[in-house]
């Protein structure tokens, strides 16, 4: 397989993983679970597999978002609900999800089991160093039904390829924000006002990470990428793909393939089912 083919696999399968934190459920499970409505379920749900850390922890591996719109909810989050309750309230919310749009019989279906098997394969074979996002997950205990394995193993091969990505933006001289308006200057991924606003930044901030970035010479006056600015995106993604081949190369050509096949037509019912809301995405999906 030729390593160009592991991310364009990794990112078709991704709606697979990101699908929960739109879900309602979601929200519906973990509030249960103690927490306050809102923004909440989202840092507390996805960084609970670290433990109880703290606001820096969290801004600094989820990386694009405001300090300030993580320190509403972390550390408070902690105070209501634990760690390990708030791991399990979001299995129940992936269960609940998938069922509703997938339907019991397509969740119970042997081609579920099989790409669950393949997912567990890669995610097992991803090396965790440098990876703190993917090593937290990789601790989490596997659950016992195909559908959330599944869901779990494409969850830690997401978060190994973003610890990766976070690296490459390290390297490129790139903050979060920067990051994030440059993807948006790409017109894929979430349009610009989404991203500024879910993820925290004002639009003094958002227009000064833009003034900075045409100084230099990443985007134009109009805030589109400029040649270099597109080399730039390419080379990090390029990069990201690199480092995380491994565990996709582990499953083989045949196997790799077989994940891809079966998880894109989940993906594609998953979409047709409306697992993302209207208005947040700029590309296809």
């Amino acid at each position: 397989m030729d390593i160009r083919d592991t991310g364009r696999l990794a990112r078709s399968l991704e709606a697979l993983h990101s699908m929960t934190y739109f879900a309602p459920e979601t929200e519906e499970s973990l509030t249960a679970a103690g927490l306050q409505p809102g923004r909440m379920s989202y840092f507390a749900g996805r960084s609970a597999p670290m433990g109880a850390v703290g606001a820096g922890v969290v801004t600094a591996t989820f990386y694009n978002f405001s300090p300030t719109l993580v320190a509403r909810s972390i550390p408070a989050a902690w105070e209501l609900a634990s760690p390990s309750a708030l791991v399990q309230a979001r299995f129940a919310a992936v269960d609940a999800a998938l069922r509703r749009m997938l339907g019991d019989t397509v969740v119970a279906s042997p081609e579920v089991a099989e790409a669950a098997g393949l997912a567990r394969r890669a995610a097992e074979a991803c090396s965790v160093d440098g990876r703190p996002l993917a090593a937290a997950h990789l601790d989490v205990a596997w659950p016992a039904e195909p559908h959330l394995v599944l869901w779990h193993g494409l969850s830690v091969l997401r978060e190994h390829r973003g610890d990766g990505h976070v690296a490459m933006l390290l390297d490129a001289g790139l903050s979060g924000l920067e990051a994030l308006v440059c993807h948006t200057a790409s017109g894929r991924g979430f349009v610009p006002e989404f991203a500024r606003r879910s993820r925290g930044w004002s639009t003094e901030q958002w227009d000064a990470a833009t003034a900075g970035l045409v100084e230099r010479g990443v985007l134009d006056a109009d805030g589109g990428l400029t040649d270099d600015g597109t080399a730039l995106r390419r080379g990090i993604e390029d990069d990201t793909t690199r480092l995380g081949a491994g565990p996709w190369l582990h499953l083989g050509d045949e196997g790799a393939a077989r994940l891809g096949d079966l998880g894109g037509v989940l993906v594609r019912a998953l979409v047709a089912a409306g697992c993302f809301p209207d208005g947040v995405f700029a590309g296809a999906r």
